[in-house]
């Protein structure tokens, strides 16, 4: 139910930060140039999956396997990264307070939803605890 939540929360705040309502471009090539490095990473993470191996909730599925190859191979959540990175391309395009406490809602939402899915992978994989060794969270070589 948690990661159910999780995902409905997420999703609400994109749709809420992709409506500008009437606010006037700020940024708009640095925007589009973040939010399109965003959909590469997430190309890129897709990519690497297996057909049935991905899942956009963070519970873990049955007979899933564990990515270490390309962009895991530097960082555990590309997938989250790349929606970040989307989601602050839209915030710079459009930039308001508002936007930047959506933003800021979805980081929350994202950390929580990577501290769950690591949590889990933890008790389900016991090489996961190697691949953490290895590898950061967000930012490669950083977090």
């Amino acid at each position: 139910m948690k990661s159910k939540i999780l995902v409905a929360l997420q999703f609400f705040i994109i749709f809420l930060m992709i409506l500008p309502l009437g606010t006037p471009v700020k940024h708009l090539y640095l925007g589009l140039a973040v939010l399109a490095l965003g959909l590469v990473i997430g190309l890129l993470a897709v990519k690497e999956h297996k057909r049935g191996n991905f899942n956009i909730r963070p519970d873990i599925k049955e007979n899933c396997e564990l990515v270490t190859s390309g962009i895991y191979a530097y960082i555990r959540h590309p997938m989250y990264l790349s929606v970040l990175l989307s989601m602050f391309g839209v915030t710079l395009i459009y930039f308001t307070y508002y936007e930047f406490t959506l933003f800021m809602m979805l980081l929350i939402t994202l950390l929580v939803k990577l501290f769950y899915e690591e949590k889990l992978w933890k008790c389900h994989n016991p090489a996961y605890i190697e691949y953490r060794k290895r590898t950061k969270r967000l930012i490669p070589f950083v977090f």
